[in-house]
């Protein structure tokens, strides 16, 4: 079994799940005992936060550069950002590491390809719908995007940063987050993608009439399937 390497604290909430999940599926596969050879090395998204603010692209770059070197010395064999948004230095660290770092939106991709689907919705962070870094993954694979329009994505950012982030669950943003969804069906979107890995906590597929696309559950599952193979 490989050693899947976990950049987490993006926020901790979801890290918990990443943890739960991995472990476990690798043990619904092998059985018994058997339970994930994981190493976590957890952030403190204060100081992520912090460089944000600042627009300080750099600093948060050291911090996960920092932390995957420290993984890798630790020895394991593959990287994840436990963050959807994290993934805007993807292509960056990639070059940087000399292990294979699995793609959340690329294995989201495949997920929404084996469903045949072409058109789909994308909640997350402002960084996350707004810049091109995971669109552009997406479309690699031929599928088109959607996202919610001004005034949407401003509520899904606040309540992500103020609520999901402090492990803080409201119904009134639930039934937001359901509208918003409607409006992305009305647009075109066959399915929609949880792309942030804290919105899985907070949206479940029984809230959307379309396929929900959980980004926590799929890249804790490539995770698995690099570590069984």
């Amino acid at each position: 079994m490989k050693t899947i390497g976990l950049i987490g604290g993006t926020g901790w909430v979801s890290t918990v799940e990443y943890y739960k999940k991995i472990n476990e599926e690798i043990n619904k596969r092998l059985g018994g005992l058997e339970a994930s050879k994981c190493i976590l090395l957890s952030l403190n998204y204060g100081e992520v936060d912090s460089f944000n603010k600042k627009n300080n692209s750099e600093g948060v770059f050291s911090l996960i550069s920092n932390a995957a070197d420290k993984l890798i010395a630790a020895g394991v064999d593959c990287i994840l950002l436990c963050a959807n948004t994290m993934h805007q230095y993807a292509s960056r660290l990639e070059m940087k590491i000399n292990v294979p770092l699995i793609h959340i939106a690329q294995a989201t991709g495949v997920a929404i390809k084996n469903r045949g689907l072409n058109n789909v919705g994308l909640l997350g962070t402002k960084q996350t719908m707004e810049m091109d870094f995971y669109k552009s993954k997406l479309n690699e694979a031929n599928i088109n995007v959607l996202t919610p329009e001004s005034e949407d994505r401003n509520f899904i950012q606040k309540t992500i940063s103020e609520e999901l982030l402090k492990n803080i669950f409201i119904e009134e943003s639930r039934a937001r987050f359901r509208k918003i969804m409607a409006q992305l069906q009305l647009d075109g979107a066959e399915g929609i993608i949880l792309g942030c890995t804290e919105i899985p906590l907070l949206i479940k597929q029984e809230h959307s009439a379309l396929p929900l696309f959980n980004t926590l559950e799929i890249h804790s599952m490539a995770a698995v399937d690099f570590a069984l193979t």
